[in-house]
């Protein structure tokens, strides 16, 4: 199972200019990614400019989203452009795990109609393969192309069109960041999905957990996740978040066990430290 870590991006306040600097640091102590989630109404990063930032700070560790929304980015071609630059910039390091989003302050104030998502994803498919396969031309020739295999997708969503399509057409699938028994279930029934559609080999199944490590570790926590979450959520995220090393150690292990391959583990606090005590804390289980 590959660990990753967060990038500090969806931490109120993080000071921007630290983004590259954590990726950095998160690449000197083995991490085998640096991830970001996904808000538009929130004091966040948007994460594929932070993306690109880590890109700029780092040469061989994986960049990931986990996830992006589609569902309230409402320009198919422009998003196209956004993703293959960060995959150009990284040198095919980007794997954009891919969500429809699910805060309902997001598709308000985006004007996304948050109706028909369904046929969405497959018209927004669609014109990513005419983006990157070159066959969009403008007067001046075809957008940015990109090897077929670029960039790395996953998708989430629970629903078994959502399991479908992970098998389908992406590389894998992305479970939400707490709920180890919903990873078992959806792992299973991707695997499933993967087999029916005669795909060689084996999904990649991602998912993340929050952490916090040091003095305070549970205050921050609570802060965090009750600020990112609200309390209508808080129990249930907060549940999953990590705050020892043991912790860790036994928790990791119920992912690997529940299926996943690849683990992203968020950052409720922006200092530094955190990537290095994160390292310490994982020892051998980060292998």
């Amino acid at each position: 199972m590959r660990i990753g870590i967060g990038l500090p991006a969806a931490v109120p306040g993080v000071d921007p200019r630290s983004v590259g600097e954590w990726a950095a640091e998160a690449e000197r102590n083995g991490f085998a990614a640096v991830g970001v989630i996904d808000r538009l109404v929130y004091d966040n990063l948007e994460p594929l400019t932070a993306l690109a930032a880590a890109a700029a700070r780092t040469s061989t560790v994986e960049l990931m989203t986990t996830v992006l929304n589609v569902g309230w980015r409402n320009n198919a071609v422009l998003l196209a452009k956004q993703l293959a630059s960060v995959d150009l910039l990284s040198g095919g390091r980007l794997t954009a795990g891919l969500g429809l989003g699910g805060w309902q302050d997001d598709f308000a104030a985006s004007g996304a109609a948050g109706e028909g998502l369904g046929a969405l994803w497959d018209a927004t498919l669609d014109t990513w393969r005419r983006a990157w396969s070159g066959e969009l031309i403008g007067a001046g020739g075809p957008m940015n192309q990109l090897p077929a295999d670029r960039p790395t997708l996953l998708f989430g969503g629970l629903a078994n069109a959502a399991h479908r399509r992970a098998a389908r057409v992406g590389q894998g699938w992305v479970a939400p960041l707490f709920g180890t028994h919903t990873l078992a279930q959806g792992a299973d029934a991707v695997r499933r999905a993967w087999q029916q559609a005669g795909r060689e080999g084996q999904p990649r199944i991602a998912t993340g957990r929050y952490f916090a490590l040091g003095p305070d570790a549970d205050a921050v926590a609570d802060e965090y996740i009750r600020h990112y979450y609200g309390d209508a959520y808080f129990d249930h995220a907060r549940a999953d978040t990590l705050t020892t090393p043991d912790q860790l150690t036994t928790h990791l292990s119920g992912l690997r066990a529940a299926g996943a391959t690849d683990v992203i583990l968020y950052p409720a606090a922006a200092n530094l430290v955190q990537v290095e005590l994160l390292a310490d804390a994982l020892g051998s289980v980060s292998g």
